[in-house]
């Protein structure tokens, strides 16, 4: 049996985007690969090294851990915490993924107002109680992430002609979550079919991504084809998620993509899905629809987007 493929491409296939060419330039150029692509790299985004070289040590030191330990901060109502291979697959046909991940987030005390409120997602996020460094390490990358993401929305806003605070006023308190990510090795004898994340988009506006050296990262492009997304040092993959494809009726692409771990060895990455606040409105922007044309979403909030999609997409939440 083998492996699903993806071919090998040159990278001016997937842009790399210099954030610090100025917010006018990098405007143009993430135009022109969120209309074309849906994926890109970004360099120069100003996030020291130190700080996710700090991020993958404490990961790779969390998951080799042993399932007991790893349980004792399982993954809660709120989103937050630790998921065991087999419990979560993207698409009901689809094979539970193989993978395991820890998640957090904006990291909210018990007297916040939206979590005394009870709206789903939001509250503190939970730490291993004997791993102290963990948190300090994942709340610094957390920040750092913050940063870029702010810096994108701007030169988003300024590709739609609009307002250069437009999207950043709607990420008072996002809705974002983090996500450390290990891929064990996958056997070739698990088939075309097996995959560490089954094909997928992502279900918010803004995902960025750290990989490690070992690869594995597939997009589909607009020819339906699948190509390899191959790391870059000192990159982070930016993709468009579901709700800016609606907020732009499709202006910008949400895109399929997938993981395979074919290296033969523990493949490690880390996710931010940097989402507006919980009650932001998805609404199309007027400017986004042609003259004649309808939109072709109806409005939807952000946290009953996403928290659709969540129970559909994991298994404790069934």
């Amino acid at each position: 049996m083998a492996y699903a493929t993806a071919r090998q491409v040159e990278f001016t296939e997937i842009p790399v985007v210099d954030m610090s060419a100025g917010l006018s330039p990098v405007a143009a150029a993430i135009r022109r690969a969120s209309t074309e692509v849906g994926f890109f790299y970004v360099s120069g985004h100003g996030v020291p090294a130190e700080i996710v070289e700090a991020a993958y040590d404490i990961s790779r030191r969390f998951f080799a851990r042993s399932e007991a330990e790893k349980q004792l901060v399982r993954i809660n109502a709120r989103h937050r915490g630790f998921l065991k291979v087999g419990e979560a697959k993207m698409y009901e046909s689809a094979r539970p993924d193989l993978k395991e991940s820890f998640i957090f987030g904006l990291d909210l005390p018990e007297s916040d107002p939206d979590v005394r409120s009870g709206k789903k997602l939001m509250g503190p996020n939970v730490w291993p109680a004997d791993l102290p460094e963990m948190k300090a390490a994942l709340d610094r990358y957390y920040a750092a992430i913050d940063g870029v993401g702010r810096t994108l929305l701007r030169a988003i806003a300024l590709s739609l002609a609009l307002p250069e605070n437009f999207f950043v006023e709607r990420y008072r308190k996002p809705l974002a979550r983090g996500s450390i990510l290990y891929y064990p090795p996958q056997p070739p004898d698990l088939g075309a079919r097996q995959f560490g994340v089954s094909a997928h988009t992502d279900y918010g506006c803004l995902t960025i991504l750290s990989q490690d050296a070992n690869g594995g990262l597939q997009v589909r492009n607009r020819a339906g084809e699948w190509i390899a997304a191959p790391p870059i040092p000192g990159t982070f993959v930016i993709n468009i998620g579901d709700l800016l494809a609606r907020w732009t009726n499709d202006v910008f692409s949400s895109t399929p993509h997938r993981v395979v771990n074919t290296s033969g060895r523990a493949r490690y990455s880390i996710a931010v899905f940097f989402d507006p606040d919980y009650d932001t409105l998805i609404e199309v922007l007027p400017a986004c629809v042609k003259p004649g044309e309808a939109p072709r979403y109806p409005p939807v909030s952000c946290g009953e987007y996403i928290v659709g999609r969540f129970d559909k997409a994991f298994a404790y939440r069934q």
